[in-house]
């Protein structure tokens, strides 16, 4: 999805919990290299726009050599929308307890994904997305990465199910839930952080469970 996200992924943290070690020096110097990149990219985005941004410029202001840019990033665009977000999500959706609703799952596993990342850098995460919803090369990379993004949740619920194949089911609710997130996102950046994104995302998943609850209680549904 390339939901914009930013620092450690919250996957990357529990691993490093799991297997009881604490992350080297080595990854300590690559994490904060990565985030100075980061963060000197979206300032530079903020003050003279994404499109008069060059990645050279990037590069100096972060104190790093344009081919250490391309080691971390393969892309301007990339350092708006790189946050390893989607293998989190699918690893979460597969780890939800059997006897939720695919609905139910999904916004349980969005909210935990995003968990991590909203509480120690909300106005990062609004800074990058706004981004992405307002600069039009970046908004068609987003909606040129939905049908992924769509086919990766289809395929996470299939897994959950014990499925052999991806069902027209799986699509469906695959396709209903990402179309949930993105409009919350996109609210959130409209009300300009207004109300708070997981909140946004509690609501629209909230409009698709009372549908399925007002559809099936219809005369003649069984």
């Amino acid at each position: 999805m390339s939901t914009p996200g930013g620092r450690r992924s919250g996957k990357e943290s529990a691993g490093d919990a799991d297997s009881g070690r604490r992350p080297g020096l080595r990854e300590q110097r690559k994490a904060r290299t990565r985030r100075a990149i980061q963060e000197q990219a979206l300032r530079l985005f903020v003050a003279q726009g994404y499109e008069a941004t060059t990645v050279a410029e990037i590069a100096a202001a972060a104190g790093v050599s344009h081919m250490t840019f391309f080691r971390y990033f393969p892309s301007k665009e990339a350092v708006v929308e790189n946050d390893e977000y989607d293998p989190i999500l699918v690893d979460l959706i597969e780890r939800r307890p059997a006897g939720e609703g695919p609905l139910t799952a999904l916004r349980e596993a969005v909210r935990e994904g995003l968990g991590p990342v909203y509480a120690t850098d909300r106005e990062g995460l609004l800074v990058r997305c706004r981004l992405v919803l307002r600069t039009p090369a970046l908004r068609a990379r987003l909606a040129g990465n939905l049908g992924a993004t769509e086919e990766m949740l289809a395929r996470a619920l299939a897994a959950r199910a014990r499925a052999g194949s991806v069902t027209l089911e799986a699509r469906v609710v695959a396709a209903a839930a990402l179309g949930a997130l993105t409009t919350a996102i996109a609210a959130w950046v409209e009300e300009e952080g207004a109300e708070e994104l997981p909140d946004l995302i509690d609501r629209a998943f909230d409009a698709l469970l009372q549908a399925d609850v007002s559809a099936r209680s219809r005369p003649g549904r069984r």
